[in-house]
């Protein structure tokens, strides 16, 4: 077997936000004071270089801003880490540089200055369009906002952008889900990460659940419904909560679900990096403290990133765990050349999973099939190394950061 690197990206987490939201489960932190701004990109330009042997003269392929709101730093700030991202890494010519950004901390006109750094996609945070579910859940934007931020936008030349929507919100019917999803696609944007909240453990509502929740039959009678809206508004579903306008699919998570390498650089971040050892090829998952002031210490101390290699025994799982939320699956060769493991490793759980309906096989492509999408969970833990009991939850582009 050839043994080939996959494919580099590099995520760069900033973990502050004006208000913590009350559903999420990300590495965020709220703002008091002053925004240590120069501190913190001189921080990330150093982890960069404290990381630049796991590079191993790669082009990098995409950049993810992620967060908490990158979009509380201003466009100079971004620029000079983009410009010492470009000294320190080799660039793919057309590489996907992606901000996330809250529409309720954008100022007018930095969107050009954003595009004149670097930045050439916007994921933006909308959420919902309904002013009332916004204030329910903890959002410091309106839905005019929203539609502000797409404007300015396009009148800032970045035409490839996405809208983060949620659905299954507290006291929201099927038609509030439908007019929500109208509003958003109304907007035209290439791209939709649509999905449902959940109470993630940690999280404000875990422990206070907002009253109104839709149970699981009207959860799944809106998923079905915004799914037929989005495919009759041109909208392709090509992993469980991304939908894109052909070919604008979001080559940052495509390269996260199809087992890519990806370098964690910030407050809290994850890597996962492959390497050959012993003409055998392994995977290591970095980690930073999530603390932003610690972070700073350990950085400015240059202190080793935490690494760990995934046993050999975890990787199906780990590339399952991925692959398996993408709608066109995986081929055979594919998992071979990603985990260094004969597909033979997993033949049996996918025979077992095949006869639950679960998966099916075409060709040299292995996928999930409907039913094993809506019950992502029972299908990816058929190949969890055993005794391990682990529940696996996923998310999406809100979810676009894997890294965070």
């Amino acid at each position: 077997m050839t043994l080939t690197l996959p494919p580099l990206s590099l995520y760069l987490h900033f973990p502050w936000c004006v208000r913590k939201c009350p559903y999420c489960d990300f590495n965020s932190h709220t703002l008091h004071g002053e925004l240590p701004e120069s501190r913190y990109v001189d921080a990330l330009l150093r982890d960069l270089t404290l990381q630049s042997e796991l590079l191993q003269e790669r082009t990098v392929r995409t950049i993810f801003l992620g967060g908490g709101t990158p979009s509380l730093f201003p466009p100079a700030a971004l620029s000079r880490l983009l410009q010492g991202i470009r000294e320190r890494c080799t660039l793919a010519v057309d590489a996907e540089v992606t901000l996330e950004a809250n529409p309720g901390t954008i100022e007018r006109g930095r969107f050009a200055d954003y595009r004149a750094a670097g930045v050439n996609r916007v994921s933006l945070g909308a959420q919902s369009f309904d002013d009332q579910q916004l204030q329910r859940l903890g959002r410091i934007h309106a839905a005019a906002d929203t539609q502000r931020a797409v404007a300015e936008l396009r009148d800032a030349g970045i035409t490839n952008f996405n809208l983060d929507l949620m659905y299954g919100l507290p006291l929201q019917s099927n038609g509030d889900a439908l007019r929500d999803l109208d509003s958003a696609i109304s907007l035209q944007p290439p791209h939709l990460s649509h999905y449902q909240l959940t109470l993630e453990p940690g999280t404000v509502f875990a422990g206070r659940p907002p009253p109104g929740l839709p149970d699981n039959d009207l959860a799944a009678d809106i998923q079905l419904a915004c799914q037929e809206r989005l495919a009759s508004a041109g909208y392709g579903q090509y992993e469980v909560s991304a939908y894109a306008r052909e070919p604008q699919r979001c080559q940052h998570n495509l390269n996260y679900w199809e087992f890519g390498d990806y370098l964690g650089v910030g407050a809290g971040a994850h890597g996962k990096c492959s390497f050959v050892e012993d003409s055998r090829l392994r995977v290591a998952r970095t980690v930073r403290a999530r603390e932003p002031r610690r972070y700073l210490a350990e950085v400015d101390l240059g202190g080793a990133i935490e690494r760990r290699t995934v046993a050999e025994a975890e990787l199906p799982f780990e590339y399952l765990l991925n692959t398996l939320r993408l709608t066109q699956g995986f081929e055979l060769q594919a998992f071979e050349a990603r985990t260094g493991l004969p597909f033979a490793t997993v033949a049996d759980a996918f025979m077992s999973a095949q006869r639950q309906g679960l998966v099916e096989r075409r060709e040299e492509r292995w996928f999930a099939t409907p039913h094993g999408l809506n019950f992502l969970n029972d299908l990816q833990e058929v190949f969890l190394p055993k005794p391990v009991g682990l529940k696996v939850v996923g998310r999406s582009e809100s979810a676009d950061t894997p890294g965070a």
